[in-house]
């Protein structure tokens, strides 16, 4: 208007509620009633469709999830920042508090379990070397390995890209008996020059130079072991790659060190010995191996066959030994799932959490619940009391609690053990395109998997039947009437649920606009002839009963349908309770049902067993690659296609220990005692090179076979023990089980 532009804005909210009430609704003969005539006009609050609850007290829960890349520890910081600075803004009876950080705080203490282990392991792998050598400053030379190692390997990491975590600072711990290996080696070498009569200087420079290739070898075995590691790919790839690299870095600095620090340090900081020292050494230990020894070299036929039935023996113990993924840890949370029948009602599921919380409470162990409820469905959040606070752990706990899951009738109660692609640690997922032999096989799995004793809250994910009004419009009638079914179907859901969020007319305040909706009211819906008599309007204006063009009534169908790759699909899950998950699925595909699987269904593996299967695979794949590598660097160090087999012949004789201590122990064999066993082929590799080394050397020396293998086995007894002791005691801490995260970490102890 005029010279300027305006915009046309209609202003037809009322002021008020009873305003409202009072808004006159034409009526089809051309008169008008208030709107409050119709229906109740209230001022009130949507349908509650979830509730949350701290110890069964009304709560408003907010959940922080950590971004991609960001570190879990660094974000509960900064939320606990946050909250305390919310808190000073908030009125005096609202209270903010940051109820759950378990996680945080289990990856704290895990960490500081790992640098204890790491400290403590480093402490008694030097007692152990002072307790051979017996002098201090030889001691002294040989630590120094220690932190010149290490050091270095924190600046790989920030290349890589790699945090200090669990697996980042498990591989420090390891490594630590391993990483003095080459010094222990080099300075015990240095010793025995001395005690031929030569000067420290001379004897690191006649050692060093001995020594130096059998070091070299050693460490580039261990490289080579860890090399493939690093290369897996997948979930178990993400484990194994950090752990790789970092033992693999740090042996590499270790080796460095050997070459150059220790032999400098023993040049200079050594004392003189007296010549005809090392007859001294010949202790019992010394004197009886060496009659094993001579016995074993001139039985050579008995001492092979006794070799091979103990490596046949060894492998027969493999079926024996339980498989699985990796144990649980006590971060102090336990999660419950509870699912009620389709058609729960808000409040009955409301009613039900609440006696399951007042059911936990109950418990000493219990600090905290808190809940999170849906329409027939809930999550319970148990926070356990400080380990020092409890006599029982997390799987203890767990365990006594499902005694009293049937007294919650009509719920299906089970733990969420954090499944690696689900809740629970067992997935069985079958697929089809054939509906009904798909819920068959499903059924019947679930009934035979009640018979495998370790199986506990087997349950199965296809959808109980949801009660339901169904509605069957008539084509005929319907067209006859004028009404289409998509005014049918909107007729009945306006009048039910109400309008969609985006179609409702809103009722403005100051500073938001409230949503306005209309519905039949409660004690009408919950009459199936009020949804009968419902008036669709036909194409003519005319209002029809809707009844007249449909057929209504009571009937049931499925909740949800699942699909893995477009087909049908169910998972039939449980938890295991005194189980392994290797041994849980032979018992479970041994079933009559797996037997006589219909031709329509199919198995796809899921969840911890399909990362199960890769785990092994891959590890295969890692080991049979690292063979071969340990062979090539073999050939081109001794220059020789032969003695790098005689090396490398000892590998399979020494699965046998690990076999036996797993089964003994009862460990399973999983992520963690698979980890122990690349360790143990690095190991082993490496005390056959320094025996073999040395055999060779004396064979260039002159010395006819039989007294070259003699005295090498005699020569390398005292650093081969005291590398190897050293390596045990620097795994005390792992083995001892001190810390969080001991339970996960414990099955490597066995190797």
């Amino acid at each position: 208007m005029g010279n300027q532009e305006q915009t046309i804005r209609t202003l037809g909210s009322t002021p008020d509620i009873k305003a409202l009430q009072q808004y006159q609704i034409p009526l089809p003969d051309g008169g008008f009633v208030p709107l409050s005539s119709l229906g109740t006009v209230t001022d009130g609050a949507g349908d509650i469709r979830s509730i949350a609850r701290i110890n069964n007290k009304p709560a408003v829960v907010f959940s922080v999830t950590r971004s991609t890349g960001a570190v879990v520890v660094g974000v509960e910081e900064d939320v606990r920042k946050a909250v305390a600075n919310l808190k000073k803004t908030l009125p005096a009876d609202i209270k903010v508090e940051l109820i759950n950080s378990v996680r945080a705080d289990y990856i704290r203490e895990s960490y500081l379990a790992s640098v204890e282990s790491i400290g403590l392991g480093a402490l008694l792998a030097i007692i152990t070397i002072w307790v051979f050598l017996r002098d201090w400053r030889a001691t002294f030379i040989t630590s120094v390995a220690l932190p010149l190692s290490m050091i270095p390997t924190f600046i790989v990491f920030k290349v890589c890209g790699y945090t200090l975590n669990f697996m980042t600072l498990l591989a420090l711990a390891l490594v630590v008996g391993i990483l003095v290996d080459d010094a222990i080696v080099e300075i015990e070498n240095i010793e025995r020059h001395q005690a031929m009569g030569k000067k420290p200087y001379h004897a690191a420079l006649d050692a060093s130079d001995e020594i130096g290739l059998a070091v070299v070898a050693t460490t580039l075995s261990i490289v080579a072991v860890f090399g493939p590691v690093a290369l897996m790919t997948g979930i178990s790839g993400q484990f194994f790659r950090p752990f790789g690299v970092a033992v693999a870095a740090s042996v590499l600095f270790s080796l460095l060190v050997a070459r150059t620090i220790t032999p400098l340090m023993a040049a200079y900081l050594l004392k003189d010995k007296p010549h005809g020292q090392e007859a001294l050494k010949q202790d019992r230990l010394t004197y009886q191996y060496r009659r094993l020894l001579t016995w074993a070299l001139k039985h050579r036929i008995v001492a092979l066959m006794g070799a091979i039935a103990f490596l046949v023996g060894s492998f027969m113990l493999v079926q024996y030994i339980p498989t699985g993924l990796f144990q649980n840890g006590d971060i102090g949370l336990s999660i419950i799932k509870m699912e009620l029948p389709p058609g729960t009602t808000m409040e009955s599921t409301d009613r039900t959490t609440r006696r399951l919380t007042s059911l936990l409470l109950q418990n000493p162990n219990v600090a905290t619940v808190q809940t999170n409820e849906e329409v027939a469905k809930a999550t319970l959040y148990a926070k356990l009391k400080p380990r020092g606070e409890r006599k029982i752990s997390q799987q203890e706990f767990e365990k006594e609690i499902r005694t009293h899951f049937p007294e919650i009738p009509g719920a299906r109660l089970s733990f969420d053990t954090g499944g690696m692609s689900g809740s629970k640690e067992l997935s069985i997922v079958l697929k089809s395109e054939d509906a009904a032999a798909l819920t068959n096989t499903a059924q019947e799995l679930e009934k035979q998997m009640r018979t495998i004793p370790g199986l506990v809250e087997i349950s199965s994910t296809a959808s109980l039947i949801k009660p339901e009004i169904v509605i069957k419009p008539d084509p005929a009638r319907a067209a006859d009437l004028g009404v289409n079914v998509a005014d049918i179907a909107k007729t009945a859901s306006l009048a039910t649920l109400g309008d969609t969020e985006s179609s409702l007319a809103k009722f403005n305040l100051s500073d938001r606009q409230i949503p306005i909706r209309i519905q039949l009211a409660p004690q009408y819906r919950n009459n199936i002839e009020t949804i009968r008599n419902l008036q669709v309007k036909n194409s003519d204006k005319v209002l029809i009963p809707l009844q007249s063009v449909a057929d209504i009534q009571l009937a049931g169908g499925p909740s949800q349908i699942d699909r893995y790759n477009r087909s049908r699909k169910v998972a039939v899950e449980a938890n295991l309770q005194g189980a392994s998950l290797g041994n849980s699925l032979t018992a479970i595909h041994k079933l009559p049902v797996f037997q006589n699987l219909p031709s329509s269904v199919q198995e796809e593996r899921f969840g911890n067993a399909k990362i199960m299967n890769e785990l092994f695979t891959n590890v295969g794949l890692a080991l049979g690659g690292a063979v071969f590598l340990i062979y090539a660097v073999l050939v081109l160090l001794f220059g020789d296609f032969l003695h790098p087999l005689t090396i490398m012949v000892a590998l399979p004789f020494s699965l046998g220990g690990a076999f036996m201590g797993l089964l003994i122990a009862q460990k399973e064999m999983g992520l963690f005692a698979l980890i122990g066993i690349v360790l143990l082929m690095g190991l082993v590799t490496k005390n056959s090179i320094l025996l073999v080394d040395y055999a060779l050397i004396n064979q260039k020396e002159g010395k006819p076979l039989f007294p070259a293998i003699l005295e090498s086995g005699v020569a390398r007894l005292r650093p081969i023990l005291m590398t190897t002791i050293a390596m045990i005691t620097g795994m005390m801490p792992i083995a001892l089980g001190i810390g969080a995260g001991a339970e996960q970490r414990s099955p490597m102890r066995s190797r």
